[in-house]
């Protein structure tokens, strides 16, 4: 973090298993039917999910618009934890994305938290906003 602004830190408990949660976050398949809600298309998603591996996905916007996502692997200790890099511009100025998964009675809990301090705060609302969505869609795929 550099400007002090709070990370974004969202704890949501999935009806599945740890390596089931883990596989919709690194299976491009998987990752591209939640990541996005279904207001939007994400193709082309390709993941190299080692330390070190690189990600990207494009996000296509109901009015078409298109975001370019991408990012790196820092952390990979599968089915327990996921660190990643994570950014929609070109440049250095990434954000750092963390999920820590338990297993818990009824499945699992995930805890996802989103820092680095180069948005504007407005845009950290947003992206919440964003990600509480796309988890919501996530559940949906896990479960049914």
């Amino acid at each position: 973090m550099t400007d002090g602004t709070p990370p974004i830190s969202i704890t949501r408990t999935f009806a599945a298993s740890p390596e089931a949660v883990f596989e919709a976050w690194t299976s491009p398949a998987q990752f591209g039917r939640w990541f996005g809600t279904e207001a939007t298309a994400v193709e082309d998603v390709t993941m190299d999910v080692r330390i070190g591996g690189h990600w990207s996905a494009r996000m296509i916007l109901g009015n078409g618009a298109e975001i370019g996502w991408h990012g790196s692997y820092l952390e990979v200790d599968a089915p327990h934890r996921l660190v990643l890099s994570l950014s929609d511009r070109p440049g250095d100025q990434f954000e750092r994305v963390t999920v820590d998964l338990q297993e818990v009675d009824g499945g699992t809990e995930m805890t996802f938290t989103q820092s680095g301090g180069n948005m504007p705060p407005e845009n950290y609302a947003q992206a919440e906003e964003g990600w509480r969505s796309f988890f919501d869609d996530l559940s949906k795929g896990l479960s049914g």
